[in-house]
Formats: C-alpha cells, structure tokens, sequence
C-alpha cells in the first residue's frame, strides 16, 4: 500500500502540541523525568567516547581507500549517535513502558472526545504488561540485529560497503523506534506485536517517515528529553487516523 513519509512525519509533529493539553499534561511528567534523566547520561557518553569510536572505526582503512574517509566520517558519525541514543532509548522505554500506556489512553480519549473509550489498567498489571511487550521488542531487536553486526564486522574487511551498512543501520533504528511508539495504543487495543508489525508494513513508508523524525528528535540534545511523550502522543494519532480501521 502506497503511503507518504511526510505524513507520518507530520503525526510525530502533532504530539508536541498533544502533550501540552491540560487534559494530558499530567500524564507525561513521568515519562518526560525518565527521559531526562536516561538521554543526559547518553548524552555525557557520546561526547566522551565520540573521539575513540571515530578513531577505531577509520584506523583500519587502507591507505589507498584514504579518499572515502570524507564520506565515511559523517556516515560513521550518524551511526555512532544513532547506536548510542538508540541503546539508551531502550533504558528508558522499559523505564518509562508502565506509564507509557496509560498516557497513549489519555490521548486517544481526548482525540476522540469519549472519556469511557479507553480505559487504563491498574498500575501493577500495567506495569506487567507494558515491560513484558518491552523485553518482546528488544528481543525483536536483537533478531534483527544480528546480521547488521555481521556486516558491520565485514566492513573492516570490505570497507567499500561501509556506506551501505551504515545506511542498513539508519533504517534499522528508523524501524524499530517506529514500532517501539506505535505498540503503545495499538497494545492497549489488544493487538499482538506480531500484528503491530504486520498492520505498521502495511503503510510501511507512512511507518518509516514516523520513525524517521523520532531518530532525527532524538540526536538533537534537549530536544531528545521530549522525544518520548511526543512520540507516544504522536503514535496514537497516527493510529486513531490510519490504522485503526
């Protein structure tokens, strides 16, 4: 199914003003603290390792491939920020998973104007719920994972596939932040993150545009300490309009 990047761009870009409305502010001061506090300690990482990471990456390359190091620095250099914001994304989400929820609800009552439509769970099932679709998605993650580190390994050796393996990656961190936002209402209707999946590949560039803003949100310092609520505000939206049905 056809579907436009820039409109799912456009749903992460709705959250900002969601999450600012009375009705759903209290929901997100958690989350926002967890966010905070998980993406200040990657952000002090980055900047500390940042020199070590660039200098082993490039230390391997043949002198006579000395003319790609324009081109694999910044490549190297988004992937490194990716991987590292992507790492502790997974920190917080799991942290901030039991709260997640109930905020995905309040936004889709507000959006849909029936207070009754979702309702949330107690706080400890919750909890249980919410961390256990967590750990199903890294684990999802993981699966995933395991042939970009194999190409990644193979680059030292083929550097010239450098470049291709670093765009793998972005796409990679693209699909998974997408669907780690848009499990939050759709779980609370009661679909299978196999379903989740299935449901995102249908619209699968509506999906990526989504995840693409998130990823870009979440290597800007400051900016990533909002990522979070707006996506989740935002990922409800982009279900209520074009998926629920």
């Amino acid at each position: 199914m056809i579907s436009n990047p820039l409109t799912g761009a456009s749903y992460f870009m709705s959250g900002l003003g969601l999450i600012n409305t009375n009705r759903i502010r209290r929901y997100v001061v958690l989350p926002l603290l967890i966010n905070i506090i998980i993406f200040s300690a990657g952000f002090w990482f980055a900047i500390n390792q940042f020199e070590i990471f660039i200098a082993w990456a490039l230390a391997d390359l043949p002198s006579w491939l000395g003319w790609l190091e324009w081109l694999l620095w910044p490549l190297f250099t988004l992937t490194f920020y990716g991987l590292v914001f992507f790492s502790f994304s997974i920190i917080a989400n799991i942290l901030a998973a039991p709260f997640n929820g109930p905020l995905s609800a309040a936004v889709e009552r507000y959006l849909s104007g029936n207070e009754n439509k979702v309702t949330s769970k107690p706080f400890i099932e919750e909890a249980k719920n919410a961390i256990g679709n967590e750990l199903i998605k890294i684990r999802y993650s993981i699966y995933l994972m395991m042939p970009l580190a194999f190409l990644s390994l193979l680059s030292f050796v083929f550097p010239l596939i450098s470049p291709l393996v670093a765009l793998l990656w972005m796409v990679y961190t693209i699909w998974i932040l997408t669907l780690e936002y848009a499990d939050f209402p759709m779980a609370n209707h009661g679909l299978a993150f196999r379903h989740i999946r299935e449901k995102l590949a249908e619209k699968r560039f509506l999906s990526l545009g989504f995840g693409s803003l998130v990823m870009l949100a979440t290597l800007i310092p400051v900016i990533n300490f909002l990522v979070m609520p707006i996506a989740v505000a935002g990922a409800t939206k982009m279900y209520l309009q074009e998926f629920k049905s």
